[in-house]
């Protein structure tokens, strides 16, 4: 539409108005602002009096005419440009405005981030991607000894205020709750891992409180493995009780594979043909094959095959299990394989079928190499436990030591002495 302005009783105001729409009985008029600075024009249009005047100024000043508020705006920004301050124009005034108003809300979230507590980042941030990709056990235990021990203590601190005193505290609690200096460790891992999410995300900066306060030093290894003798008792009841559950114990104690790894086998990865089990997405997260024995081909073999992607070893109902079924704590229970035994090292359990395996490796001769690879660990250190658990191995390193110094004994190698052995 062609625009007519019409002129206001005030210098440098005017206004035109809309064809049809209308602000009360009148029609809608739209104001602009004009003025002359050292041969310059200005020209601004302020806007709509149906708009009216902004709100935040409307309330500081109710009695504001439309006009006076448009011809204060004039003012305003001719001594802006005459000076060569603030702003010069609507436009550069509401940059401005949206700069103020970005700026008020990036100190708000600021402040905010500076004063969240570790229980809001642990339940809102941090858990909800721990929990990803995760075993149900393993996310239980963390949200467990999240609410139990660190949540009391630390739960309503801010993460930038957690100090390492508050983090005695809990170590406090703990163990005078009578909980395993390994359970400490799990649970200040809990904090550890948290923390550095919240680094990761720039809350906080620095190593975790907990790096400040030693956990008590405990050796967690087991110790049990089983003789030839127990194991084949356990075999045989474990047949007769169920064949499923003994071919998985059969599995696990002749190529040390771990629980979870024999139960998510399909029958893709069962190569009798060569003797190979492939170990898809182990623990250590670095796939590797495992070796069949002549028994565990033939148990293979005895086998109903189905599909690829079929388990091998279903749960009742089918599906992935979890755990070891029930029957085989009910036939350790039954051989009082755990009888007046207290410490959890010496239990017999479903993964002590692995620990043999490695212990009868090392009692074997077996270098602890060659072990590493055949237990799918990840560093040397974590293979070294299994060959120091076997006793009989160090004897027969010590009598083989023995041996030599006798025989070493026995030859004339200075000028004729003989060196006696002092038995």
């Amino acid at each position: 539409m062609t625009i007519k302005w019409r002129k206001t009783a005030h210098k440098g105001l005017r206004y035109y108005e809309h064809p049809t729409r209308r602000h009360g009985k009148k029609r809608d008029r739209n104001y602009s602002i004009r003025f002359k600075v050292a041969g310059v024009d200005y020209d601004y249009g302020v806007g709509w009096l149906s708009d009216g005047i902004p709100d935040a100024i409307r309330k500081a000043e109710p009695l504001l005419g439309f006009e006076e508020y448009c011809l204060r705006l004039l003012r305003q920004y001719k001594g802006n440009v005459k000076s060569g301050t603030g702003p010069k124009s609507p436009k550069e005034k509401r940059s401005i405005e949206e700069a103020r108003q970005e700026a008020e809300r990036e100190a708000q979230a600021q402040a905010e981030a500076e004063n969240i507590t570790f229980g809001q980042y642990f339940e809102n941030t941090y858990f909800p991607t721990f929990e990803i990709g995760r075993k149900k056990q393993t996310t239980q235990k963390g949200k467990q000894h999240f609410k139990k021990w660190i949540d009391p203590v630390i739960g309503n601190v801010p993460l930038k205020d957690i100090k390492p005193f508050a983090i005695e505290k809990i170590k406090k609690n703990v163990l005078s709750a009578g909980k395993a200096p390994r359970t400490l460790q799990y649970i200040f891992a809990t904090i550890r891992q948290a923390w550095n999410h919240a680094r990761r995300d720039g809350l906080v900066s620095g190593d975790s409180p907990t790096k400040s306060v030693k956990v008590p030093k405990f050796d967690n290894r087991r110790v049990r493995f089983l003789s030839h003798e127990e194991a084949k008792n356990l075999l045989t009841a474990l047949k007769d009780a169920e064949r499923r559950t003994h071919d998985m114990a059969l599995l696990s104690i002749q190529t040390g594979l771990r629980f979870g790894e024999v139960a998510s086998l399909k029958w893709s990865n069962i190569d009798t043909g060569n003797g190979i089990i492939s170990i898809m997405n182990p623990k250590g997260g670095r796939g590797r094959a495992a070796f069949m024995t002549a028994q565990i081909k033939a148990m293979f073999e005895a086998m109903t095959r189905k599909g690829p992607d079929d388990f091998v070893f279903n749960k009742d109902g089918g599906g992935l299990l979890k755990e070891a079924p029930k029957v085989f704590a009910e036939v350790v229970a039954g051989l009082e394989l755990n009888k007046g035994i207290t410490d959890r090292r010496q239990r017999v359990t479903f993964h002590t079928l692995r620990h043999t395996f490695a212990s009868w490796h090392a009692m074997a001769g077996t270098d602890i190499y060659t072990l590493k690879e055949l237990l799918g660990h990840s560093v040397i250190a974590m293979t070294e436990r299994y060959s120091h658990l076997s006793p009989g191995a160090l004897q027969n390193a010590t009598r083989t030591l023995e041996r030599a110094i006798e025989s070493a004994g026995q030859e004339n190698t200075d000028g004729g002495q003989v060196v006696e052995l002092r038995k």
